[in-house]
Order: C-alpha cells, then structure tokens, then sequence
C-alpha cells in the first residue's frame, strides 16, 4: 500500500512539474502550445475558407469545446488520470509478476529504423482506436459515454476535443496492453501524437477537403460529417466511418457508409433536446442514464413461478 501511495504522489507532482515547463517553456516539443497553435490555425481556416456558409464563425458551443480542450488534454490528467493510470499499470505488472512474468514484450522491433517504428506504432495504434471506436458505439454502457462526443449539432475542428473523460479510460486502457508488447525503441512519439491531433481536427473542421482517390486510404470531413449524422440510415443503425485518422479499416470492413456530400447534413443526437449543453450536466449524464438502465432492469421479473401441472 505504502508503494502505491508514494506512485500517487509521485503522480501527482511529475505531471504538475511537467505541466509548468509545458507552459513556461515553449519548444518544438511542446505539446501544450502545439494543441493551442493547431486549434487556432484551423479555426483560422474556418474562417477564412467555410464549408458550411451559414454556420457562424464561432459556432454554438465553441467555448465549451475549448474548455474541453484543455479539459482532456491536461486538467484531467492532472487531477486524476495520470495518477490512475501509474497505478493501473504497477498493477497490472504486479499481477503479471505472480506468474513469473516480468517482461511483456512480445514482438521487439526497437531495431528497426526510426521512421518505421513510427509508421508501425501509427498504423496498429490506428487500427486498435478504430476498433475501439466501433466498440462505442455496439457496447451499450460505452456508447452512454461515447454520447457525450456526439452531442455536437454544429461541426468543428473542437468537436474532436469533447469527449467524456471515461472514454479516454476506455481508450488508453485498451490500447496499453498491445502497444506494451511491442518493444518500441522510439523515442520521438511526439510526432504521431501530433500528426493524429492535426488530422483528427481536420476529420471535424468545417472545410472542403477534395481527398480524390485518398479518400479510401485517409478521413476527411466530408466522410467524418457522415459519421456524426442525426439519423442513422437502415443500413447502419448503430453507426458507421469509425476511422479516427485512417479510413481504410472502414472500406476493408464494410463499416463505410458516405452517400455523397451534404454540407448541411443534420448532426447530433436524435434525443439532442434532453442532452445537457452544460459540461457538468454532460459529465453526469452518462451515470445517471446508466444507473436508470440497471434499475429499469432490476424492476423486470427474472421468474415466473411456474403453474401446477394439470390432473390427469
């Protein structure tokens, strides 16, 4: 316990200190500036170059999603994740180590030169966010979650920075274990990150990005748009163009689903009227939507008593 309490602590302290050279300390690996410089580059080209004419320059819940911004990127690891997450992963390695096991590096690929670490970890950790992706939205306690990310009706490049602070578990706890098995050597991963930020925020923008014949390989907005729509079709009740940065895993699995392009396509929640526009409320909500779903079920009879045989 006292192991744990000093992994808490010590949690605690190296994020804030890192925090504060993020901050205070601009460089080109600074991924705090280059969220901030991202985001204002393509709002800037909103700006300048909008899909959807009649949307306002500062669309509904802009400030909202920028407070998401900062609030998934750095205020919740600070108050929680990072701690959590040490401590997911010293347990996690401690139960591995009452079999005898103390490495779980299956596949070593350090040897490798630097950019195909780089091409690897971002294809296999695109693959696995978009098999993640799918699971949100097919898994019902997930998709609660996943709710909150879809409750957007009016598309931009910060639709990509709301989402619920469970799905972020859900995500870094899915893809820890397959990436820990790969012995990447490469210690420039700042680079992905970034690469993803950008073209996920790009995937959201309200921009017209001919992607020709790339389309079938990489996610743009006239797709993405798609995957956001207000009603889904017959074909795909539960959803559909689950590529984060890749859209090849959508036409490979036949979750691909773009009629053609509709700039003024209809996105949100159905029950958009009823979903919280606040943070907290949207925080909430998900709980409280599941703590319903499980006494609505308990309230079910499991068993029918049964009538006595008739008397022959």
């Amino acid at each position: 316990m006292i192991k744990y309490l000093h992994i808490i602590g010590g949690a605690y302290s190296g994020y804030w200190d890192y925090l504060k050279n993020e901050i205070l300390n601009p460089s080109w690996h600074n991924y705090f500036y280059w969220l901030f410089g991202a985001s204002l580059v393509i709002w800037l080209l909103e700006v300048l170059f909008p899909w959807r004419k009649n949307q306002p320059l500062v669309r509904q819940d802009f400030w909202m999603d920028a407070f998401y911004m900062f609030w998934n990127y750095f205020l919740f690891s600070l108050i929680a994740y990072n701690a959590l997450s040490m401590v997911g992963v010293e347990l996690f390695n401690d139960f591995l180590g009452v079999f005898g096991i103390t490495n779980t590096v299956a596949i070593e690929v350090a040897s490798l030169p630097g950019w195909l670490q780089l091409v690897l970890i971002f294809v296999l950790r695109d693959f696995m966010q978009w098999n993640i992706h799918r699971l949100l939205h097919h898994v019902p306690w997930m998709w609660e979650f996943h709710k909150v990310h879809h409750s957007v009706d009016e598309m931009g490049f910060g639709a990509l920075l709301r989402y619920h602070f469970v799905e972020n578990i859900i995500y870094r706890t899915l893809e820890y274990l397959p990436l820990a098995m790969i012995g990447f050597g490469i210690k420039d991963f700042f680079i992905v990150h970034i690469f993803t930020l950008v073209t996920g925020q790009l995937g959201h923008a309200n921009l017209y990005i001919p992607l020709g014949k790339v389309k079938y390989f990489l996610n743009g907005p006239q797709m993405h748009l798609w995957h956001h729509a207000k009603e889904m079709p017959e074909s795909h009740p539960t959803g559909f163009n689950y590529g984060i940065t890749l859209s090849v895993w959508d036409y490979l699995f036949k979750t691909d689903y773009w009629p053609g392009n509709d700039e003024y396509l209809p996105v949100g929640l159905p029950e958009e009227e009823a979903f919280p526009k606040d943070f907290v409320g949207q925080m909430v909500r998900p709980f409280q939507n599941l703590q319903y779903k499980r006494k609505a079920t308990a309230d079910i009879p499991t068993s029918i008593t049964a009538s006595p045989p008739p008397k022959l």
